[in-house]
């Protein structure tokens, strides 16, 4: 790859505006998650420099993002005794990507169904936005979750803190409101976190701050490791594994609908799992690849990999001398720009098109909503996966079904002489086309099985047969068995590649006689009336026997 003057300008300046948009936003998913702004900082730093440079998406920036911050602030309620163990179970997760990246398994994740995706995302921006409405209102952020949120917000209005709300309100409203043409020279989250801060510190001082923040290199962490710890880590753990996987794997789909190249999803998940060990190793917030930062390099002009890595050295030089002047920053200040934010990551335009989408599509996208603001995160996606699953699995019934042609050859033109009728109309064919799979399974051998009944002889045609899974196989074989359970004959037509390699490694056909598998009609048309006449020969001499 040559790269140019032009190049590393355009990653300059990437990078840099990159950092400023990224660095409001690291202290508050810090403060957020429970481990505090500088962690935030940190997480910005190790994930976004080993991510950059390990990943397998050039323009990608990466960092906290909402999804990974709130499942952190779970673990540190919830999973671990102290932050020893929080980083622990960070630096599990970290080692979780990389294995999924190594096995192969990211590239699977674009298969995920976008109802869920939106539900997901639409419960993670709800639960920022809960979680963000006592700090807003001037009040200690509860326990519990959003419910616990949710339960203290009758006495946090009841004891609001005027400047706080004050103070937050405005934050909120210079984010949404900052002009655009001054956009470029100041991103909104960072005039918002300057008039916020400047009202905190210069007029209403009574409020809460982020308080005292270390500055300086940080210190190396030695996770604790014990058989208990990893059985109790493990579920978290994957949590945040699979949630960061998602987050960023995604991200790098708008960046190549951006960029028009593509990423390569096992090598991203590779790099993410570096970033999100040495994030853990060294006290930081995990994180992913971050949907805003990556935007906003891109449109100033980063596209490789060195934009990433500019941009954590500029973090890293604002954390070695910027922890001074970040203590004085009210916490509403950090509510008003996360309430912002949670706004963004809502799917507002699936949200507002629900009324046109179909039925099936809206209720995986509401359970998978309910179930990440009221349960937990990996239940959502797992839960929301599983009911997407079964939403396909009725449409690729009806399709697959509609693909069976079950009739009396007689409408095929059977033979060509007097005996048509006679012959024919004692002659079923049933053509499998197209792919069958477990969706369609039970209710193909309920609905072939009752025209088998109807026929002498059956003819299986699997000429236009392209895929036929373990389920389905089991069902030919079953249809084989009615079939001679009713006294009717079978003729397997046109059986090859990969339909005919499942079958014989199920032995679905075992009972269908080898000069009764042929290739074309013809052959099937002939077999088809050396077995009715047998069959009339052997009427005829019962009957001259009574």
């Amino acid at each position: 790859m040559n790269y140019g003057l032009h190049d590393l300008r355009g990653d300059l300046f990437g990078g840099l505006t990159a950092a400023v948009v990224g660095l409001p936003v690291a202290l508050a998913f810090g403060v957020v998650s429970g481990l505090g702004a500088l962690a935030g900082m940190y997480g910005a730093i190790a994930v976004g420099f080993f991510a950059a440079v390990f990943g397998g998406t050039r323009s990608q920036i990466s960092g906290p993002t909402g999804p990974m911050a709130v499942a952190m602030a779970v673990i540190v309620a919830s999973y671990a005794d102290n932050l020893a163990e929080a980083f622990a179970i960070a630096i599990m997760a970290g080692l979780i990507q990389i294995l999924l990246g190594v096995v192969g398994i990211g590239r699977f994740v674009a298969y995920t169904p976008y109802s869920v995706i939106s539900g997901f995302m639409s419960g993670i921006g709800l639960i920022i936005i809960i979680l963000q409405m006592l700090p807003f209102l001037g009040a200690e952020v509860e326990g519990g979750g959003p419910m616990g949120a949710i339960r203290a917000l009758p006495d946090a209005v009841r004891h609001l803190n005027v400047q706080a709300f004050v103070i937050a309100a405005v934050t909120l409203v210079v984010g949404v409101m900052w002009p655009r043409r001054l956009r470029k020279v100041l991103p909104p989250t960072l005039a918002a976190l300057v008039v916020g801060t400047l009202l905190g510190v210069l007029w209403l001082t009574d409020i809460r701050v982020i308080g005292e923040v270390p500055t300086g290199l940080p210190t190396l962490i030695r996770p604790p490791v014990s058989a208990d710890l990893i059985v109790r880590a493990l579920q978290p753990a994957l949590t945040l594994a699979l949630l960061g996987s998602i987050d960023s794997l995604l991200t790098s789909l708008i960046a190549d609908s951006m960029t028009r190249t593509r990423h390569k999803p096992n090598r991203e998940l590779i790099g993410q799992g570096i970033g999100n060990m040495a994030a853990g190793f060294i006290g930081g917030l995990p994180g992913a690849g971050a949907t805003l930062g990556t935007v906003v390099n891109l449109r100033a002009g980063g596209r490789t990999p060195v934009s990433g890595a500019i941009r954590a050295f500029i973090l890293l030089a604002l954390v070695l001398g910027l922890g001074r002047h970040v203590e004085a920053i009210p916490q509403a200040v950090l509510a008003g720009i996360l309430m912002k934010v949670g706004w963004d990551i809502i799917d507002w335009r699936f949200l507002t098109r629900i009324r046109r989408l179909q039925r099936d599509h809206v209720l995986v996208m509401v359970v998978t909503l309910g179930l990440t603001v009221f349960l937990d995160l990996i239940t959502a996606v797992v839960i929301g996966l599983i009911v997407a699953g079964m939403v396909a699995a009725r449409q690729f019934e009806r399709l697959e079904l509609d693909s069976v042609i079950s009739v009396p050859l007689l409408d095929q033109a059977f033979l060509q002489d007097a005996d048509v009728d006679d012959f024919s109309a004692r002659v079923g064919l049933v053509a499998l086309r197209g792919t069958f799979t477990v969706a369609s399974a039970s209710k193909m051998i309920t609905t072939i099985s009752v025209d088998i009944r109807d026929h002498e002889v059956v003819i299986l045609d699997f000429t236009q047969t392209v895929y036929v899974d373990d389920s389905s196989a089991l069902v030919v074989e079953q249809l084989v068995d009615s079939a001679i359970a009713e006294d009717t004959d079978c003729i397997v037509m046109g059986l090859g590649g990969a339909p005919a390699a499942v079958l014989d490694a199920l032995d679905a056909l075992d009972k269908v006689p080898g000069d009764r598998m042929v290739a074309t009609m013809d052959d099937a048309r002939g077999i088809a009336r050396q077995i009715l006449a047998s069959r009339d020969e052997r009427d005829h001499s019962d009957t001259l026997d009574r």
